[in-house]
Protein backbone atom coordinates (compact mmCIF):
# COMPACT_ATOMS: atom_id res chain seq x y z
CA UNK A 1 0.00 0.00 0.00
CA UNK A 2 1.65 3.53 -1.04
CA UNK A 3 2.42 5.67 1.75
CA UNK A 4 2.57 8.52 -0.96
CA UNK A 5 -1.61 8.94 -0.04
CA UNK A 6 -2.88 10.03 3.02
CA UNK A 7 -2.92 7.22 5.50
CA UNK A 8 -6.48 7.41 7.81
CA UNK A 9 -7.93 5.09 10.64
CA UNK A 10 -11.34 5.10 11.69
CA UNK A 11 -13.15 3.68 14.12
CA UNK A 12 -16.46 2.70 13.94
CA UNK A 13 -16.66 3.29 10.18
CA UNK A 14 -19.49 0.38 9.28
CA UNK A 15 -22.53 3.33 9.79
CA UNK A 16 -22.90 6.85 10.34
CA UNK A 17 -20.47 8.77 10.64
CA UNK A 18 -17.62 6.85 10.54
CA UNK A 19 -18.59 5.82 7.31
CA UNK A 20 -19.10 9.13 5.73
CA UNK A 21 -15.71 10.08 7.00
CA UNK A 22 -14.71 7.42 4.92
CA UNK A 23 -16.02 8.29 2.47
CA UNK A 24 -14.77 11.56 2.33
CA UNK A 25 -11.14 10.53 2.71
CA UNK A 26 -11.57 8.15 -0.14
CA UNK A 27 -12.57 10.78 -2.68
CA UNK A 28 -9.54 12.83 -1.57
CA UNK A 29 -7.17 9.03 -2.70
CA UNK A 30 -6.92 8.19 1.11
CA UNK A 31 -5.17 5.22 1.74
CA UNK A 32 -8.49 4.07 4.78
CA UNK A 33 -8.07 1.53 7.79
CA UNK A 34 -11.48 0.42 8.53
CA UNK A 35 -11.82 -0.37 12.44
CA UNK A 36 -15.70 -2.12 13.92
CA UNK A 37 -17.53 -4.80 14.89
CA UNK A 38 -19.57 -5.65 11.86
CA UNK A 39 -17.46 -7.61 9.25
CA UNK A 40 -20.14 -7.64 6.76
CA UNK A 41 -20.64 -3.33 7.27
CA UNK A 42 -17.10 -2.91 7.10
CA UNK A 43 -16.41 -4.59 3.92
CA UNK A 44 -19.08 -2.73 1.99
CA UNK A 45 -17.96 0.39 3.28
CA UNK A 46 -14.60 -0.54 2.04
CA UNK A 47 -15.92 -1.41 -1.59
CA UNK A 48 -17.28 2.16 -1.40
CA UNK A 49 -14.24 4.34 -0.30
CA UNK A 50 -12.16 2.27 -3.41
CA UNK A 51 -15.12 3.20 -5.49
CA UNK A 52 -14.51 6.67 -4.48
CA UNK A 53 -10.93 7.15 -5.91
CA UNK A 54 -9.41 5.24 -2.10
CA UNK A 55 -7.86 2.60 -1.00
CA UNK A 56 -9.18 0.35 2.13
CA UNK A 57 -7.91 -1.71 4.78
CA UNK A 58 -10.95 -3.49 6.97
CA UNK A 59 -9.46 -4.28 9.87
CA UNK A 60 -12.68 -5.37 12.15
CA UNK A 61 -12.49 -4.70 15.75
CA UNK A 62 -14.20 -3.97 18.84
CA UNK A 63 -12.80 -0.61 20.95
CA UNK A 64 -13.60 -2.60 24.33
CA UNK A 65 -11.45 -5.37 23.30
CA UNK A 66 -7.70 -4.47 23.35
CA UNK A 67 -6.43 -7.49 21.75
CA UNK A 68 -8.26 -7.19 18.54
CA UNK A 69 -7.62 -3.65 18.75
CA UNK A 70 -3.75 -4.02 18.81
CA UNK A 71 -4.44 -6.02 16.06
CA UNK A 72 -5.41 -3.35 14.36
CA UNK A 73 -2.97 -1.18 15.02
CA UNK A 74 -0.14 -3.89 13.97
CA UNK A 75 -1.60 -4.27 10.65
CA UNK A 76 -1.58 -0.53 10.27
CA UNK A 77 2.03 -0.34 11.54
CA UNK A 78 2.71 -3.34 8.82
CA UNK A 79 1.04 -1.28 6.08
CA UNK A 80 1.12 1.98 6.11
CA UNK A 81 4.20 2.36 8.80
CA UNK A 82 2.65 5.39 10.45
CA UNK A 83 -0.78 7.81 10.31
CA UNK A 84 -1.87 11.33 8.97
CA UNK A 85 -5.27 11.19 10.92
CA UNK A 86 -7.06 9.13 13.71
CA UNK A 87 -10.19 9.48 14.43
CA UNK A 88 -11.78 7.83 17.54
CA UNK A 89 -15.26 7.81 15.82
CA UNK A 90 -16.66 4.18 17.79
CA UNK A 91 -19.87 5.56 20.09
CA UNK A 92 -22.98 4.21 21.63
CA UNK A 93 -26.01 5.68 23.68
CA UNK A 94 -27.21 4.38 26.47
CA UNK A 95 -30.50 6.43 27.60
CA UNK A 96 -33.37 5.91 30.55
CA UNK A 97 -33.70 7.45 33.93
CA UNK A 98 -31.27 7.09 36.54
CA UNK A 99 -33.23 5.19 38.68
CA UNK A 100 -34.68 2.52 35.89
CA UNK A 101 -30.40 2.27 34.34
CA UNK A 102 -28.27 -0.48 35.60
CA UNK A 103 -24.50 -0.22 36.87
CA UNK A 104 -23.87 -2.53 33.76
CA UNK A 105 -24.95 -0.57 31.90
CA UNK A 106 -23.29 2.68 33.23
CA UNK A 107 -19.99 0.48 32.68
CA UNK A 108 -20.98 0.03 29.03
CA UNK A 109 -21.60 3.51 27.76
CA UNK A 110 -17.99 4.47 29.40
CA UNK A 111 -16.46 1.19 28.64
CA UNK A 112 -17.21 1.82 24.69
CA UNK A 113 -17.36 5.84 24.39
CA UNK A 114 -14.24 6.83 27.19
CA UNK A 115 -12.22 4.01 27.28
CA UNK A 116 -12.78 2.49 24.05
CA UNK A 117 -11.56 6.03 23.30
CA UNK A 118 -8.39 6.09 25.30
CA UNK A 119 -7.40 2.65 23.99
CA UNK A 120 -7.62 4.04 20.64
CA UNK A 121 -5.77 7.44 21.57
CA UNK A 122 -3.06 5.08 23.16
CA UNK A 123 -2.42 2.84 19.79
CA UNK A 124 -2.86 5.30 17.02
CA UNK A 125 0.03 7.97 18.93
CA UNK A 126 2.87 6.25 18.29
CA UNK A 127 2.06 6.08 14.27
CA UNK A 128 0.91 9.81 14.19
CA UNK A 129 3.81 10.49 15.85
CA UNK A 130 5.87 9.08 12.69
CA UNK A 131 4.09 11.64 10.37
CA UNK A 132 3.26 14.55 13.20
CA UNK A 133 -0.38 13.78 12.35
CA UNK A 134 -3.55 14.49 13.69
CA UNK A 135 -6.05 13.05 16.02
CA UNK A 136 -9.40 13.30 16.03
CA UNK A 137 -11.87 12.48 18.84
CA UNK A 138 -15.80 12.77 18.33
CA UNK A 139 -17.40 13.69 21.31
CA UNK A 140 -20.95 15.54 20.63
CA UNK A 141 -22.88 19.06 21.97
CA UNK A 142 -24.08 16.91 24.42
CA UNK A 143 -20.77 17.59 26.50
CA UNK A 144 -22.15 20.76 26.69
CA UNK A 145 -26.12 20.87 26.95
CA UNK A 146 -26.85 17.76 29.90
CA UNK A 147 -30.66 16.39 29.43
CA UNK A 148 -32.39 14.28 31.75
CA UNK A 149 -32.72 10.52 30.61
CA UNK A 150 -29.62 10.76 28.55
CA UNK A 151 -27.40 10.72 32.07
CA UNK A 152 -24.86 8.01 30.70
CA UNK A 153 -24.21 9.53 27.21
CA UNK A 154 -23.85 12.98 28.14
CA UNK A 155 -21.61 12.27 30.89
CA UNK A 156 -19.50 9.73 28.64
CA UNK A 157 -19.07 12.70 26.48
CA UNK A 158 -18.32 15.33 28.94
CA UNK A 159 -15.34 12.98 30.21
CA UNK A 160 -14.34 12.46 26.64
CA UNK A 161 -14.02 16.48 25.91
CA UNK A 162 -12.02 16.93 29.50
CA UNK A 163 -9.65 14.02 28.28
CA UNK A 164 -9.30 16.00 24.70
CA UNK A 165 -8.53 19.39 25.89
CA UNK A 166 -6.08 17.98 28.75
CA UNK A 167 -4.37 15.66 25.59
CA UNK A 168 -4.14 18.72 23.67
CA UNK A 169 -1.81 21.04 25.99
CA UNK A 170 0.29 17.60 26.27
CA UNK A 171 0.47 17.66 22.84
CA UNK A 172 1.37 21.25 21.95
CA UNK A 173 4.52 21.74 20.41
CA UNK A 174 5.08 18.02 19.38
CA UNK A 175 3.99 18.40 15.90
CA UNK A 176 0.66 16.07 16.57
CA UNK A 177 -2.20 17.56 17.02
CA UNK A 178 -5.96 16.56 18.84
CA UNK A 179 -9.09 17.78 17.35
CA UNK A 180 -11.98 17.49 19.53
CA UNK A 181 -15.10 17.17 17.37
CA UNK A 182 -18.69 17.89 18.96
CA UNK A 183 -21.65 17.49 16.47
CA UNK A 184 -25.12 18.40 16.74
CA UNK A 185 -27.83 16.28 14.97
CA UNK A 186 -26.54 14.26 12.41
CA UNK A 187 -27.83 11.20 10.51
CA UNK A 188 -26.80 8.05 11.94
CA UNK A 189 -28.34 4.78 13.42
CA UNK A 190 -27.39 5.79 16.92
CA UNK A 191 -31.22 6.33 17.90
CA UNK A 192 -31.92 2.07 16.36
CA UNK A 193 -29.34 0.72 19.00
CA UNK A 194 -30.79 -0.51 22.53
CA UNK A 195 -29.38 -0.26 25.51
CA UNK A 196 -27.89 -3.70 24.72
CA UNK A 197 -26.32 -2.89 21.43
CA UNK A 198 -28.68 -4.43 19.40
CA UNK A 199 -29.21 -2.48 16.40
CA UNK A 200 -33.25 -2.37 15.66
CA UNK A 201 -33.46 -0.99 11.73
CA UNK A 202 -37.87 -0.69 12.51
CA UNK A 203 -37.12 1.81 15.28
CA UNK A 204 -37.98 5.77 15.32
CA UNK A 205 -35.03 7.83 15.62
CA UNK A 206 -36.82 10.11 17.74
CA UNK A 207 -34.46 13.21 17.32
CA UNK A 208 -35.72 16.28 15.57
CA UNK A 209 -35.47 15.55 11.65
CA UNK A 210 -35.59 19.03 10.81
CA UNK A 211 -32.58 19.54 12.57
CA UNK A 212 -31.07 16.28 11.13
CA UNK A 213 -27.51 16.89 9.23
CA UNK A 214 -27.00 14.17 6.69
CA UNK A 215 -23.75 12.74 7.17
CA UNK A 216 -22.26 13.33 4.06
CA UNK A 217 -22.44 16.56 5.31
CA UNK A 218 -20.86 16.86 8.56
CA UNK A 219 -18.28 14.40 7.53
CA UNK A 220 -16.77 17.51 5.20
CA UNK A 221 -16.87 20.25 7.73
CA UNK A 222 -15.62 17.44 9.94
CA UNK A 223 -12.37 16.80 7.93
CA UNK A 224 -12.16 20.52 7.43
CA UNK A 225 -11.57 20.98 11.06
CA UNK A 226 -9.34 18.32 11.39
CA UNK A 227 -7.05 19.50 8.32
CA UNK A 228 -6.74 22.56 10.37
CA UNK A 229 -5.59 21.63 13.97
CA UNK A 230 -8.45 23.43 15.04
CA UNK A 231 -8.89 22.45 19.02
CA UNK A 232 -12.66 22.06 19.24
CA UNK A 233 -15.03 22.29 16.17
CA UNK A 234 -18.32 22.34 17.27
CA UNK A 235 -20.95 22.27 14.66
CA UNK A 236 -24.20 22.30 13.48
CA UNK A 237 -25.87 25.54 13.99
CA UNK A 238 -28.37 24.83 15.99
CA UNK A 239 -25.72 22.79 17.74
CA UNK A 240 -23.70 25.86 18.39
CA UNK A 241 -26.07 27.65 19.41
CA UNK A 242 -27.14 24.50 22.52
CA UNK A 243 -23.17 24.24 23.34
CA UNK A 244 -23.20 28.17 24.17
CA UNK A 245 -26.61 27.70 26.36
CA UNK A 246 -25.21 24.98 28.17
CA UNK A 247 -21.73 26.59 28.58
CA UNK A 248 -23.25 29.87 29.71
CA UNK A 249 -26.62 29.45 30.73
CA UNK A 250 -27.24 26.12 32.62
CA UNK A 251 -29.67 27.80 34.75
CA UNK A 252 -31.96 28.18 31.35
CA UNK A 253 -31.27 24.73 30.28
CA UNK A 254 -32.42 23.33 33.95
CA UNK A 255 -35.63 25.83 33.97
CA UNK A 256 -36.27 24.52 29.92
CA UNK A 257 -36.11 20.62 30.93
CA UNK A 258 -37.99 20.67 34.18
CA UNK A 259 -40.71 22.58 33.21
CA UNK A 260 -41.64 22.47 29.94
CA UNK A 261 -40.48 18.83 29.26
CA UNK A 262 -37.77 19.69 26.76
CA UNK A 263 -35.77 17.39 26.53
CA UNK A 264 -31.75 17.81 25.37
Amino acid sequence: MSNSSPLIWITGAGSGLGRALALEYGRRGASVALSGRRVERLEQVGEEVEAAGGTALCLPADVTSLPSMESARDRIAEQFGGLDVAIANAGIGIGGAFSKLSEAEWRRQFEVNFFGLITTVRLALPLLEVRQGRLALIASVAAFLSGGGNAPYCSSKAAVRAFGLCLAQELHGTGTSCTLIHPGFVESEIGQVDNQGVYHPDFPDRRPQKLMWPADRAAKVMVKAIDRRKREYVFTKHGRFGAFVGKHSPGLVHFLATRFQIGF
